[in-house]
């Protein structure tokens, strides 16, 4: 397996295993976090069904890597878009855990990844 298509196998599971976590264990997940569970959870379950679908497209980009450059464009905003809330949230003290910070985190690392990656293969094609 080549280094790129592992770095988006490595994605693609990344959220596919925090979407469906959240999606079906949110509950947990926020006892263990000492996070209050609020009465109405949509707003988890679309968030979660949004991060499974992300990570559905980076394994059909590691699938054809030559062909889904925009769906790497697109896991590029969404990384970026993530790490910033998260930052923004962290700055007005309203982050409601610290384990959100370590998601951004590992959503920098893929976005500086991702980048990396459009680069090389924008110059090979």
């Amino acid at each position: 397996m080549s280094r790129d298509r592992a770095l988006f196998v490595v994605a693609a599971a990344y959220d596919v295993v925090l979407g469906i976590a959240f999606f079906f264990a949110y509950g947990p997940i926020f006892t263990t976090l000492a996070i209050p569970i609020p009465p109405n959870t949509s707003y988890i379950h679309i968030t979660a069904a949004f991060v499974f679908v992300q990570g559905v497209g980076y394994w059909l980009v590691a699938r054809d890597l030559a062909r889904n450059h925009d769906l790497v464009r697109l896991g590029v905003i969404y990384k970026g878009i993530y790490v910033a809330v998260a930052v923004y949230e962290l700055a007005l003290g309203q982050l409601i855990s610290d384990v959100f910070l370590w998601f951004a985190a590992f959503d920098f690392l893929f976005l500086l990844l991702f980048v990396d990656f459009l680069r090389r293969r924008g110059r090979s094609t």
